[in-house]
């Protein structure tokens, strides 16, 4: 895995704004005072905020990333691996499996960060990456029982804060929409959060799903597919959860990458507020994030000031 880059620990760029003291709520200046956030638009934030705090938590949901976003993206100063890289890094299927993912990976990952290439081509190459991934994971042996021993990885840490957030939204039943491209699914995403006890009745999963036979291995993958460029097309108004959120238009949008701001996209909401964690290359990708995002968590924060504005709204 590659090196921390020196961007990690460090915050570049101008100095974060705080909240207005304008708006009438006790110490709300004092939810974003972190060397390690941005926000970009503090007045619209402070207002769609203010909202959002009158309506109360019956009218909130929170749709979030999983990896890098709930998760940790350095685990003792190494980039940490996704579930489904801890596959590779921990040697839980062939022997083979490892050379060939990183193959694919040093192949599709450059198309899929290029600054240069048309959104169409790079969506094309995602779609890619992501069958030809899911078809080397059946051959390699993916089980359900493997994937308990990589969700059980040390090497895969919620981040400070995550399982306080999750607590306080079972606590006041918000409910919770994970949408992850995740390479190894819900089945992951769920075993991941039964097992550190945290799985709960308001958490719902949207993510590629496996076909597993009757000794619990992959034989196949459900379509549509969803990776890391299409989120926008997987309508959360088509699922069948849609009922209890539907009624509930304030939106706290949790993601790691610019384009999972596009998780909303089918959702009549009323007031949503964008977080992005930009976890590295601060410099280059700071000004980008501040376009889609409300707030930018900088460093691989933590979840401190996501908990500071669920307590607010709650």
């Amino acid at each position: 895995m590659p090196p921390v880059p020196e961007t990690a620990g460090m915050v570049y760029g101008p100095r974060p704004h705080q909240i207005s003291e304008k708006i009438p709520m006790n110490k709300t200046d004092s939810l974003i005072k972190s060397k390690r956030a941005v926000i970009a638009y503090p007045r619209k934030f402070n207002s769609t905020l203010k909202k959002i705090i009158l309506d109360g938590p019956e009218k909130l949901h929170i749709l979030a990333d999983f990896d890098r976003t709930l998760t940790c993206a350095y685990v003792n100063g190494r980039r940490a691996p996704s579930l489904i890289y801890t596959l590779m890094d921990e040697n839980l299927l062939t022997p083979d499996y490892p050379g060939k993912a990183r193959r694919l990976y040093e192949k599709y990952h450059r198309l899929e960060i290029s600054p240069r290439l048309p959104f169409a081509t790079k969506k094309k190459a995602m779609r890619e990456w992501w069958i030809k991934h899911f078809r080397l994971l059946i051959e390699s042996g993916l089980s359900k029982s493997i994937i308990k021993k990589a969700v059980s990885s040390k090497n895969v840490k919620l981040r400070t804060g995550a399982k306080k957030f999750l607590h306080h939204l079972k606590k006041y039943r918000i409910p919770l929409v994970i949408m992850s491209s995740s390479g190894i699914g819900h089945e992951s995403i769920a075993c991941f959060l039964r097992h550190h006890r945290l799985f709960s009745k308001n958490i719902f999963i949207i993510s590629n799903n496996f076909i597993w036979d009757k000794k619990g291995r992959a034989r196949g993958i459900i379509k549509p597919i969803i990776h890391s460029l299409n989120k926008k097309e997987i309508l959360v108004k088509n699922l069948p959860f849609f009922k209890n959120i539907k009624d509930r238009k304030n939106v706290l949008l949790l993601g790691d990458h610019a384009h999972d701001t596009e998780m909303i996209t089918g959702f009549d909401y009323a007031n949503l507020i964008k977080i992005g964690f930009l976890n590295e290359h601060i410099i280059p990708s700071l000004k980008i994030y501040k376009k889609v995002f409300d707030v930018v968590i900088l460093n691989d924060g933590t979840f401190g000031i996501v908990n500071k504005l669920i307590k607010k709204i709650s």
